[in-house]
């Protein structure tokens, strides 16, 4: 399982997110770095836990407003590699973004109009360029309009009927709260049912307990904040837990 940390930026700045209340998202504080510049907090991220891999929320262009690719490629620049969600919300955004950056696209269900579209997207930019992001607040679906299904099951079958070979499954109301992971038994659930299927999950992790049992559940990435900042999960448990 490979841990993944997460980067929500919002007006140029990495900001702490909480429980998915963006209007309230302040510049991150950290026990790893002075900043809450970009660059700083990726670097420092990076030497806390050896992996150039890391997940970006642009939060003004899930918005609307137009993505901060300048961010984007000082981060490349470093040898990152990015897993962006900015927001997309059509295939003719999508290709426009591909081509100003290398890293990877999350279509997130919070921005997709339709499942149609993330169909779209997956045949303009291929299987392995997207990532699919199921996105809930208290387990509910954030899915605008009516256009995709209401259940949280039928909406992973859509998707990976769609031709989604990796996924997120993210409660945004978990996110930065240390209330544990929000969704265990649907992890496994999903796994049982689509064992080929990449699954990412984030939202609420605490601790290497957590870690432990998110791996336990066939997780195959978790998104990571919170902890790593606050310093409940250090470098050695990344470490230890990583070699075992």
């Amino acid at each position: 399982m490979r841990i993944i940390p997460v980067l929500d930026l919002k007006d140029g700045l990495v900001v702490r997110g909480v429980a998915g209340k963006r209007a309230l998202y302040q510049p991150i504080v950290s026990k790893l770095c002075s900043s809450a510049e970009p660059v700083e907090v990726a670097s420092s991220l990076r030497g806390l836990l050896g992996t150039g891999r890391m997940y970006l929320a642009d939060l003004d262009a899930i918005s609307g407003v137009d993505p901060a690719v300048g961010i984007f490629a000082e981060l490349e620049s470093l040898g990152l590699e990015l897993m962006v969600d900015a927001g997309l919300r059509d295939a003719a955004e999508a290709c426009r973004l591909a081509a100003v950056f290398n890293g990877e696209l999350i279509a997130a269900l919070e921005t997709l109009p339709s499942p149609a579209v993330l169909a779209g997207l997956v045949d303009e930019l291929g299987q392995g360029r997207v990532i699919f992001s199921l996105d809930l607040a208290e387990g509910r679906s954030l899915a605008p309009g009516d256009t995709w299904p209401s259940g949280v099951d039928e909406i992973a079958r859509v998707a990976i009927d769609s031709g989604v070979e990796r996924m997120i499954l993210l409660d945004l109301a978990a996110v930065g709260t240390g209330g544990g992971p929000a969704h265990l038994e649907r992890c496994v659930s999903l796994k049982a049912a689509y064992p080929e299927l990449e699954l990412i999950t984030g939202g609420g992790v605490r601790d290497l307990g957590d870690l432990q049992a998110l791996r336990s559940a066939g997780v195959d990435g978790v998104l990571i904040a919170s902890a790593l900042h606050d310093g409940r999960i250090t470098a050695g448990q990344v470490r230890d837990f990583l070699g075992s």
